[in-house]
C-alpha cells in the first residue's frame, strides 16, 4: 500500500512573501543543491510565481558575487 504524498506548501506563500530578495543570499542557498544547481518546483515545493522569481533572485546574486554559481569540491 502506497501513502499519498503530502503536498508540500510554498515556503514563501506561507509567509506572505511578495517578493523574493536576491540580496539574500542565506535564504537563496537553500534552494541551490551541493553542485549549485537551481533547485526545481516540483522538489523544493515552491509555487509557479515564486519559483520564476526565486530563479530571477538566484541569478542576479550570482552575477553580482553574492552566492557562488558552482560550489567549491573538496578534493
Amino acid at each position: 500500500m502506497i501513502k499519498p504524498k503530502k503536498k508540500r506548501i510554498c515556503r514563501f506563500c506561507e509567509s506572505r512573501t511578495l517578493y523574493v530578495d536576491y540580496k539574500d543570499p542565506k535564504r537563496l542557498l537553500k534552494f541551490t543543491n551541493e553542485v549549485g544547481k537551481i533547485i526545481p518546483r516540483r522538489t523544493s515545493g515552491t509555487c509557479a510565481r515564486h519559483q520564476r522569481q526565486l530563479t530571477k533572485a538566484i541569478k542576479r546574486a550570482r552575477f553580482l558575487a553574492l552566492i557562488p554559481y558552482i560550489a567549491e569540491t573538496a578534493q
